[in-house]
């Protein structure tokens, strides 16, 4: 089901969506989405990892990060610092126990609860992808542009990479990011490997889809450890 939950904003406090299975139960896990067009390839293997969770008896919160899908905040207003403070807000609005963060969700994981990361991403690795695809585009359409170069006005101006207006903010955030390098440290922050759920990592595919057998195996790791 879909729910709202209150999302700082530079205007104050907005409404945000998150896909909720809310039953009132002990254990409530937040999902931090990756970032970028992995958000996109994820989503619906995240929707049935939530199923599976729900069956476990596991409540879980799959929020949209401010800027993207049904956010009606501007994406190119967005800092790392900013999801960090939007994601801290909705653990504590749908009372998380625990966290998973997917990819560079990582990077804006809330570190005051404990929980997992699946496959953790350097931003800098992030806007190299970004960069190398902007350049491969480019390039198949006549144009000769430079990733260096790129960077430069993008830390400088801002720009505009795979679809996304990213500010210079967001930019200098990405190239400095590691996983839980910002905040207080979680009590433990488990890394979960591709591997553990099977051949095929979701955001590596052309287009989004779902695998029910991933799901279900990333479903129970969680539940087994937290029931441990």
């Amino acid at each position: 089901m879909l729910a709202t939950w209150p999302c700082p904003g530079p205007a104050g406090l907005l409404d945000e969506a998150a896909v909720a299975f809310d039953r009132g139960r002990a254990a409530r896990l937040l999902i931090v989405p990756p970032l970028f067009e992995e958000m996109n390839r994820t989503r619906r293997f995240l929707a049935e990892a939530q199923r599976a969770l729900d069956a476990a008896g596991i409540d879980s919160f799959l929020p949209d990060l401010p800027g993207c899908n049904e956010s009606l905040q501007a994406f190119c207003a967005q800092t790392l610092d900013s999801w960090r403070d939007a994601m801290l807000a909705a653990a504590r609005h749908f009372a998380a126990t625990h966290v998973l963060a997917l990819r560079g969700g990582a990077l804006v994981f809330p570190t005051s609860l404990p929980g997992w990361v699946l496959e953790p991403v350097k931003g800098a690795s992030i806007l190299r992808q970004l960069l190398r695809a902007r350049v491969l585009f480019t390039r198949e359409a006549g144009l000769a542009e430079d990733s260096a170069e790129l960077l430069e006005q993008g830390r400088i101006h801002g720009i505009e990479l795979a679809g996304y207006r990213l500010g210079s903010a967001l930019v200098e955030g990405l190239e400095a990011a590691v996983p839980g390098g910002e905040g207080p440290k979680s009590s433990t922050q488990r890394v979960i490997h591709q591997s553990e759920l099977g051949a095929g990592a979701m955001w590596l595919r052309s287009e989004p889809g779902e695998d029910p057998a991933q799901s279900e195996a990333l479903a129970r790791i969680i539940a087994a450890e937290i029931a441990a």
